[in-house]
């Protein structure tokens, strides 16, 4: 007599319903782990930019909607001797103040990237002039830069008698500028600094013991090792650098307001100027549309900053 086994019983799967099946499918889920961000960007960012660029094309004032005037308000800007100005002052600016930070910035990541005691704590107490409000640190050199109660001119008059007269910083034009151009520099270095920093440390040390071996001196290390090796991050810094002081405003307004007689005007104080005080609206919308093309050279400089990259790593320059 054979025994008979019964089939194995198992449970029938089940089809998962559509919503899984939708969840699985990885560009509906991609879509929407993005849809949050494009969300956001689209309400802060596209929105405020494409409705700035409108405005520049139209004469709207503060109370009155506008109509389409074309590129009326870029024409007048081109006979503005004021915007002119402006645009001199913004170039001067961001070139002087670029150029000290970056110096002074990749002076102290040299010297804070070797052996020095309590280096963590100097390292925090450089980053406190980026930490500190914009307003307040300018707020601090206005009167650092007050005709009358300048802690510079106490120095150099009541205590050293090198000068026999208070410093005028912000009374005459060329003063006010360089004042200006002090603080910026002040404020962005240890942003520079801090960041040229960390590209220094990856940079391996092999390189350099291999240099000395072959007897090379500090300033031939930095030549060819340091500087080329560096030069990625250099790159997109100075990006972020040129980028932010060209359209810096809390700083130049809380000190000058675009004075002595409008000679410290960026053209982000003008075209703020224009459009809020002023009512003039399409016309501060052009004056900051015209800041365009400067910073789309920046964002280039930046992408070729990336192609060096490449080309160091042994890929094409695509």
């Amino acid at each position: 007599m054979s025994a008979t086994t019964a089939p194995a019983w198992t449970k029938p799967q089940q089809q998962a319903n559509w919503l899984v099946r939708l969840f699985d499918w990885k560009p509906f889920l991609a879509f929407a782990c993005l849809l949050p961000a494009a969300g956001l960007l689209l309400v802060f960012l596209t929105y405020p930019l494409g409705l700035g660029i409108w405005l520049a094309f139209t004469d709207t004032t503060i109370g009155r909607s506008g109509y389409w005037v074309g590129i009326e308000n870029f024409q007048y800007l081109l006979e503005d001797p004021l915007w002119w100005n402006a645009v001199f002052y913004s170039v001067f600016y961001t070139g002087i103040a670029t150029i000290g930070k970056f110096a002074l910035g990749l002076w102290l990541a040299l010297l804070l990237n070797n052996h020095l005691p309590f280096k963590s704590l100097l390292r925090a107490i450089i980053l406190l002039p980026w930490i500190v409000p914009t307003v307040l640190s300018a707020i601090a050199f206005w009167w650092i830069y007050d005709p009358q109660f300048s802690i510079i001119s106490f120095l150099l008059v009541d205590k050293l008698g090198i000068l026999d007269n208070y410093i005028d910083f912000l009374g005459s034009a060329w003063p006010a500028r360089f004042s200006l151009i002090a603080a910026n520099i002040w404020r962005g270095i240890p942003f520079v600094a801090i960041s040229l920093l960390a590209g220094l440390q990856t940079i391996s040390p092999s390189l350099y013991e291999a240099a000395l071996l072959d007897g090379s001196t500090g300033w031939q290390r930095f030549r060819y090792i340091t500087f080329p090796m560096l030069m990625p991050i250099l790159a997109i810094v100075m990006t972020f650098s040129i980028i932010f002081t060209f359209t810096d405003f809390q700083l130049v307004y809380a000190i000058t307001r675009g004075g002595p007689v409008n000679s410290t005007h960026l053209l982000a104080t003008l075209a703020f100027q224009r459009g809020i005080p002023g009512g003039q609206l399409g016309e501060g919308a052009a004056i900051a549309v015209s800041m365009i093309p400067f910073l789309v050279f920046a964002t280039l400089f930046s992408y070729f900053g990336l192609a060096r990259r490449k080309w160091q790593q042994g890929e094409g320059n695509d």
